[in-house]
């Protein structure tokens, strides 16, 4: 599942190996991004294994492990086969790599496939949206709403619609769509900052995954 990402990670990291001894500038600015980006997923992904691990431990000693019936939530992932497919894992690991187009290719191949895969369509409209393209983010999102799709998901949609309004100069209608985004999921952060962010007009917009 992971072998995708750490092979992008190491083909990252090699460049940045070979260019830098001899970089200079926006080169070499680019570079130590591209650096801090993989030191941030590398401590990351050691803190999310040191915290598994402990789990597992945990189960270990307690002798847990047994047959059992699924949870609503894990029943419907299993349920969702695309998932599982090796395009959905490359496709997350381009997105996190933050390269949109990988990422793009990937999970178009899926929704061909699976085109009411709400999910795949999410992580298709976000990478849109990092790339600047607002229509083909926008028939994603839209998509998404007229599919069944979990209140967190529609929240997450909503707030994405919310920062492409702010992006067209319209902060009215993107704190409406922000409003929205709280009425289907009232535990989402992003939506609140960036309705601040927008009556202030100065801050980032935050998309949300996940």
């Amino acid at each position: 599942m992971f072998q995708h990402v750490f092979a992008e990670m190491n083909d990252m990291l090699d460049e940045i190996i070979k260019r830098y001894p001899s970089a200079e500038g926006l080169n070499k600015q680019e570079l130590l991004q591209k650096w801090n980006l993989l030191k941030r997923m590398s401590d990351g992904m050691i803190d999310e294994w040191l915290m598994f691990e402990e789990k597992m431990s945990q189960v270990r000693e307690q002798e847990l492990v047994k047959p059992a019936s699924l949870e609503p939530e894990q029943e419907a992932v299993t349920a969702l086969p695309e998932l599982h497919l090796e395009c959905f894992s490359r496709g997350q690991g381009y997105f996190k790599l933050q390269m949109y187009p990988q990422a793009i290719t990937q999970f178009s191949r899926i929704v061909a496939d699976y085109p009411d895969s709400a999910l795949t369509r999410y992580y298709l409209a976000l990478a849109h949206l990092n790339l600047e393209q607002n229509t083909e983010a926008l028939t994603h999102l839209h998509r998404i709403l007229r599919l069944k799709g979990s209140p967190r998901l529609k929240g997450l949609v909503c707030n994405a619609l919310g920062c492409i309004e702010a992006k067209l100069a319209n902060p009215q209608g993107a704190c409406s769509l922000f409003a929205q985004a709280l009425q289907h999921d009232p535990t989402l952060t992003e939506p609140l900052y960036n309705m601040e962010a927008c009556r202030q007009n100065k801050g980032q917009l935050q998309f949300g995954i996940g």
